[in-house]
């Protein structure tokens, strides 16, 4: 037996328990405020109504589920500890408790000696029936911010708010509109300095571009540099904003932390700022502590512009109030200090009292009104739930394998092209045929939502495949966006139109893909978008794992270069149509087998198929993992 740990679109359709956390879709709308909590709480429930009220009834309609309501914390929060059961007694019989997880934290499992395997959410999805970062020394943070800037000018600054997903899915809200502005008038590159676990391009927002990961205390550090001295009133905003969070467990840490911060620096003060540290009610829906602040002064709303550009090892922080330089090392709090507060605030009870009643909900969630019915009605009108398209027109015997003929390049692309690229999560561009949908459906600008929330609905989804701000196609020939050139007019078109006038031509795409493609996050949309698209193959130089195996789950061909080619090694720029020759019997083909890919211009080369097991090349022969898994039961 196996169980899943699961982020709000992943639920049970089998036999095997699931553990689902809802999750994923806050936005920090409301902010310097003792009641931001509840404040976005609301709001989230008012955007996502129908998309909880269809995981409520799911949870209602099928066994052996247990949902973690919204508001109670992500996977990452809500401690695998609690989830894991360690050993299962079913009527008697004990057999040890293992974990197929979609979270990036799955793996943590395995401190409590229970087996866990990280998975793609397709994957998960028929059980049930994880891009690396470059690694910067701080000492050299300076140096390697300007050889991001790459001579263009920009603003030495970061801005720093949310918690929860709101950081590491890009929900935290908007830029004050002058400087959204002036970032993209004049090409600025932009940077965030942030303790979540995602800064690739444009995750934390569209417009940075340089996103460093940093533990909590040195984004503390990175803001007070941002001030001309250390100045009390920013230092009390600080405390201020986090004083919800003062016994969220390793929070107080945190707080612990910035009162060394002060102690260090302003001794005299340091009563003061703990004053203005008050706790909550213990039982208030807690955050993720790994996202911690949003930087105030006293009049912005969640904006506070701070020095990058800054050597800690050789550059004072700020200056003393007795007129001194104040440097990192010292403020820097020693590891006994941090120990002592743990150790001292971090305590049992509180995660006891928190998880005595997680599932029993908050009474917005319990106030959800659902069907009793075994089978879901779907509402046409909805624009977050959609009844998907997998399984129209599924045979009873699976279609068999079916090469690649004459295809289109929709898109080429160089290295590490994230699934954040391919199938963003966060807001909705104003222009983008996403928008477009919703807005011909009378959704407002200001109820997009993200599409995150809207990932149970196909049709939105589809529009939002490849819709990323911060693609880069060589199609464009250096142009970002998140369009590419229809090959047969030359026109350029968004992403979601130009495969929308190949499908309606009975034309087959493919993507020319660099190096690790599809790293990032194990998003499922970032292989059901493509195939929605008519996207048939994917050629590479590598593959992320997880998102490898999506692409076989919906029936897309992975192919590798051979070591030492690529598309630009190969002369290929695009514009070419392309030839997959794959035998149309199944048996006669091989995990990791060499395959022929001819071009109209008369250029050939040879890939590796990048189906890597049996079972694989089994979903393949079905038409991807889903087809397979509806076959498999209707033999039951």
């Amino acid at each position: 037996m196996a169980k899943t740990f699961m982020s709000w679109y992943h639920w049970h359709f089998y036999k095997v328990p699931v553990d689902l956390v809802i999750d994923h879709s806050v936005q920090v709308d409301v902010a310097r405020s003792e009641n931001a909590v509840n404040a976005n709480m609301e709001l989230e429930f008012q955007r996502n109504k129908e998309r909880f009220a269809f995981l409520k009834w799911g949870s209602n309609a099928f066994q052996n589920m247990l949902v973690v309501p919204p508001g109670s914390g992500i996977v990452h929060q809500v401690n695998l500890e609690y989830l894991g059961r360690v050993v299962f007694n079913t009527d008697g019989m004990l057999y040890p408790d293992s974990v197929v997880g979609t979270d990036s934290h799955t793996t943590m499992i395995d401190g409590l000696g229970v087996a866990g395997w990280g998975v793609g959410g397709i994957e998960a999805e028929a059980a049930c029936l994880a891009r690396p970062h470059d690694r910067v020394p701080l000492k050299e943070m300076k140096s390697d911010w300007h050889s991001c800037l790459d001579n263009k000018v920009g603003f030495k600054g970061f801005h720093i708010v949310g918690y929860g997903c709101t950081t590491c899915i890009g929900n935290s809200g908007e830029l004050d509109e002058s400087v959204a502005s002036a970032i993209s008038e004049n090409d600025i590159v932009a940077a965030a300095v942030l303790s979540g676990n995602r800064n690739f391009e444009g995750r934390v927002h569209a417009l940075t571009r340089a996103n460093y990961l940093a533990s909590p205390p040195l984004v503390v550090a990175y803001a007070l540099a941002g001030t001309t001295h250390l100045n009390v009133d920013l230092i009390l905003s600080l405390a201020w904003c986090c004083r919800c969070y003062l016994e969220t467990g390793a929070m107080t840490t945190w707080m612990a932390c910035l009162a060394t911060v002060v102690r260090a620096s302003l001794a005299n003060e340091s009563a003061q700022l703990l004053s203005h540290c008050q706790p909550v009610d213990p039982h208030t829906p807690q955050v993720n502590p790994s996202v911690a602040f949003a930087v105030l002064d006293d009049n912005s709303a969640c904006m506070h512009w701070l020095w990058v550009d800054i050597d800690f090892e050789k550059e004072p922080i700020g200056v003393g109030k007795d007129g001194k330089n104040v440097y990192f090392k010292d403020i820097w709090p020693s590891t006994a200090e941090v120990a002592e507060a743990v150790q001292s605030s971090v305590l049992p009870n509180m995660f006891k009292s928190t998880y005595e009643a997680i599932t029993e909900g908050n009474p917005m969630w319990n106030h959800l009104s659902v069907p009793a019915s075994k089978l879901y009605s779907w509402d046409p009108n909805s624009t977050y739930i959609h009844e998907p398209p997998y399984f129209k027109n599924i045979t009873v015997d699976p279609p068999g394998p079916s090469g690649v003929k004459d295809a289109y390049c929709l898109l080429n692309f160089g290295d590490s092209i994230t699934t954040d690229h391919i199938s963003p999560a966060g807001s909705i561009h104003k222009d983008s045929p996403a928008a477009k949908f919703l807005l011909e459906r009378g959704v407002e600008r200001k109820e997009f939502n993200s599409y995150g929330s809207r990932r149970g609905n196909d049709e939105v989804m589809a529009r939002g495949t490849f819709a990323n701000i911060r693609l880069v196609n060589k199609l464009l020939n250096g142009e970002v966006g998140a369009k590419t050139i229809h090959v047969p007019t030359g026109e350029k078109l968004y992403v979601f139109d130009a495969a929308t006038r190949y499908k309606a031509a009975g034309q087959d795409t493919i993507v020319l893909a660099g190096a690790e493609y599809g790293s990032g996050s194990s998003r499922d949309w970032a292989a059901k978008g493509p195939m929605l698209l008519g996207v048939k193959a994917v050629i590479a130089k590598s593959f992320e794992r997880i998102h490898r195996s999506n692409l076989v789950g919906m029936g897309i061909i992975p192919l590798c270069f051979k070591h030492g080619e690529d598309a630009d090694s190969l002369g290929l720029t695009g514009h070419e149509r392309y030839t997959i020759d794959l035998p149309s019997n199944i048996s006669e083909i091989r995990p990791g087998q060499d395959v022929t890919v001819r071009t109209d211009t008369g250029k050939s080369f040879t890939c590796t198929v990048r189906f890597d097991t049996e079972v694989e090349l089994a979903y393949y022969n079905n038409g991807g993992i889903l087809p397979y898994v509806i076959r498999q039961l209707t033999k039951q």
